[in-house]
């Protein structure tokens, strides 16, 4: 998956996919994301994920973007113009990482980041809401990095949860193809661009809720 990173071309400011503070759940994706970022051997760099286009030292670039661009937000920036990521030796993923988070945990110190309204290509939301989607991304992307190298991390239950319901309402199981197609005409990316996402996977009821999260991601959990 690359950007766009949700795929709702709108969405109602403050929509009620949260009641409470989302930036422990930040604090949750992040830490669960620094343990296997952590626990990445060398000779995984090139190890293929989930995420097809991109293998696991492309995913570290990406997610290391991403939260960079959540900082951006969070201090009242456009994150869609956070430049490409300087080049980063193999032994320094873990550091830029750590860098990137602490950046963007003192981005959003100021609870007023929160009723921002943000405008992104894919939704307009509230900064909570919005933040809360990007939690949604790292979350997605911490699996995608742990399948593709071996890893079994403790995920955290309440933050897959919420994301997954704003992911409900930011990322509708049908008709994707026609709001990738909007959001890459609003991003002017090419037609061809690859959709952001796979259809839904079906998971049973009772799957676990970060199975439910990344099979709504479009993984197969």
């Amino acid at each position: 998956m690359t950007t766009p990173t949700t795929a709702q071309t709108s969405s109602a400011p403050g929509a009620r996919a949260l009641d409470r503070d989302p930036r422990p759940l930040f604090m949750a994706a992040t830490t669960t994301a620094t343990e296997v970022i952590g626990a990445i051997r060398p000779e995984q760099l090139t190890n293929p994920t989930p995420c097809a286009e991109f293998d696991v030292r492309d995913l570290l670039g990406h997610l290391v973007g991403v939260v960079q661009r959540v900082a951006a937000m969070g201090r009242g920036n456009d994150p869609m113009t956070v430049g490409e990521l300087p080049e980063v030796a193999d032994s320094g993923w873990a550091s830029a990482w750590r860098a990137a988070v602490d950046d963007a945990d003192d981005a959003w110190r100021d609870e007023s980041a929160l009723e921002r309204t943000i405008v992104l290509p894919w939704a307009t939301d509230s900064g909570a809401n919005a933040l809360l989607g990007y939690v949604s991304e790292i979350t997605v992307h911490t699996w995608d990095l742990a399948q593709g190298t071996g890893q079994h991390p403790v995920w955290d239950d309440d933050t897959a949860e919420r994301a997954l319901r704003l992911m409900h309402q930011w990322l509708p199981g049908e008709h994707r193809a026609e709001i990738f197609a909007e959001v890459r005409n609003r991003m002017g990316l090419d037609a061809d661009t690859p959709d952001a996402f796979a259809a839904v996977v079906p998971v049973p009821d009772d799957a676990s809720p970060i199975d439910r999260l990344v099979a709504w991601n479009g993984r197969r959990p």
